[in-house]
């Protein structure tokens, strides 16, 4: 179970996300998104959705912002805020949600923000119900 995440650690990756969001390289969707998550350590990871010509190469903001926590040596996503502006509330896709599985517990907090405020909040086990996950590799 995921510990509890305060309302400052909530208010950095908020900021974190809107700030890395304004460096987002999304010429093709003009659809710039941050993504920022806090670690076991309590340190803060940001990522910015980065477009290519040839689409289905392009990186989105959760999965940079895992590369960064990995590779800051963080191993535990404890929550996730994610910044994008929408008529709707800007959640991870189909794959960073799996991404973030990797990561994450089902009761890890992801918070979707926009430019004024908070816009959704879900766990990622809502986001991604029955999912497969490492448990299920050290399960045999």
């Amino acid at each position: 179970m995921s510990p509890p995440v305060s309302e400052q650690d909530l208010e950095r990756l908020a900021a974190a996300a809107r700030a890395v969001r304004e460096r987002a390289h999304a010429p093709y969707s003009r659809f710039s998104v941050g993504a920022a998550l806090l670690d076991e350590q309590g340190r803060v990871h940001a990522g910015c959705n980065v477009e290519n010509a040839a689409l289905p190469q392009s990186l989105c903001a959760e999965a940079v912002a895992l590369g960064a926590l990995v590779a800051a040596g963080g191993r535990r996503v404890r929550a996730a805020v994610v910044a994008g502006e929408s008529t709707q509330a800007v959640t991870p896709c189909g794959g960073c949600r799996q991404k973030l599985r990797e990561f994450a517990d089902d009761d890890t907090p992801v918070w979707s923000a926009d430019g004024q405020g908070w816009r959704a909040r879900h766990t990622l086990g809502e986001l991604l119900p029955a999912s497969f996950g490492p448990d299920h590799w050290m399960a045999s």
